[in-house]
């Protein structure tokens, strides 16, 4: 069993987390637009599948509103800063993001690393935020074409994420989403399953047991979610593009609902 992240209790491994990030994209009309069109589709849930969905900060409490607070689809907030408050022009803090509405609050990812200077120190710092007021710290982790090329991925990403959570107290309510950099973006490709399995293999045996999921995310789209879904050690999907119409993410819960219904 696994201890859900909401700390509602354990869900079994058939429980597929399926999210998705807006990145800097959609405008509050939009998210909502997205939100309300979402609620309406699954507002009593999804058997077997925990949605999650990452607006732009903007936007936030207004997705939670039209979501629910405390409904089967999960938001979150795409960063935060390490400290609860103070002279941090521009950052939002982990309460502030509560305060919104979130659950879920991304780290790591690697755009943040290469473009905003994110080091394992301050991801660190980060998670242990999260987890210290009671939010769920979604980990990214992944490598460069480079890395991948040479054989490298799967030590690659352990040393990430026991940079980030290696004896952090509340480690396993964390998610951790391997999202190799050659797949991910607009000039990512779309992996085959033997691709991504050594990392997924090596983030299952050290950590299956010890964080609340490992996901998988890179140019995921409803052609190719079932069978990265069938990776072994995934335990879910950590989507961009493909779910930012709400018709390419309703898609994507489907597969997870069959996924879990086959006890997968």
């Amino acid at each position: 069993m696994r201890v859900r992240a909401d700390g509602g209790g354990p869900v079994t491994r058939a429980a597929i987390w399926i999210g998705t990030s807006f990145k800097m994209n959609k405008t509050r009309a939009q998210s909502v637009a997205y939100a309300r069109r979402l609620r309406s589709e699954v507002g009593g849930g999804v058997p077997g599948v925990r949605p999650f969905v990452i607006p732009p900060a903007t936007a936030l409490a207004e997705v939670t509103e039209v979501l629910g607070a405390e409904g089967p689809v999960m938001t979150g907030v795409q960063n935060a800063h390490w400290e609860d408050a103070g002279a941090w022009t521009g950052e939002i803090s982990v309460p502030q993001a509560a305060d919104a509405g979130a659950r879920i609050v991304e780290i790591g990812h690697s755009e943040r690393r290469e473009h905003f200077g994110e080091t394992d120190h301050t991801v660190r710092l980060k998670a242990e935020a999260a987890l210290r007021h009671g939010l769920t710290p979604l980990l990214c982790c992944g490598e460069s074409a480079e890395v991948f090329a040479r054989g490298g991925s799967g030590d690659h990403v352990l040393r990430q994420v026991a940079a980030a959570l290696e004896g952090v107290d509340g480690a396993e309510r964390a998610l951790v989403a391997y999202e190799p950099v050659w797949a991910i973006g607009e000039r990512g490709r779309a992996p085959r399953p033997e691709e991504i399995a050594p990392a997924h293999e090596a983030l299952a045996a050290e950590w299956g047991g010890r964080v609340a999921g490992v996901l998988y995310g890179g140019s995921v789209s409803p052609d190719n979610a079932d069978e990265l879904l069938g990776v072994p050690g995934v335990d879910g999907l950590f989507v961009g593009r493909a779910a930012w119409e709400v018709e390419g993410y309703l898609a994507l819960l489907e597969t997870g609902r069959r996924r879990a219904g086959a006890g997968a």
